[in-house]
């Protein structure tokens, strides 16, 4: 592979720089709302399992302990 003097790789970046689609604001807003909501869902579902998991081996423990 050829190498490129650093005025042609400065060149080149800028190229596909400006071939990057930005998100405006109202994407950034509503797509950073979608991962606080999931992280939500998801740390009140593992919650639930552990509290589940707790309380069936608390039972387990007393029964037999």
């Amino acid at each position: 592979m050829a190498m490129t003097n650093p005025f042609q790789f400065i060149q080149q970046v800028r190229a596909e720089v400006s071939k990057v689609v930005w998100p405006n604001r109202r994407e950034v807003l509503l797509t950073t709302a979608m991962v606080f909501a999931m992280a939500m869902l998801t740390a009140i579902f593992f919650s639930l399992i552990d509290m589940g998991i707790r309380s069936g081996l608390e039972a387990v423990l007393t029964m037999f302990g």
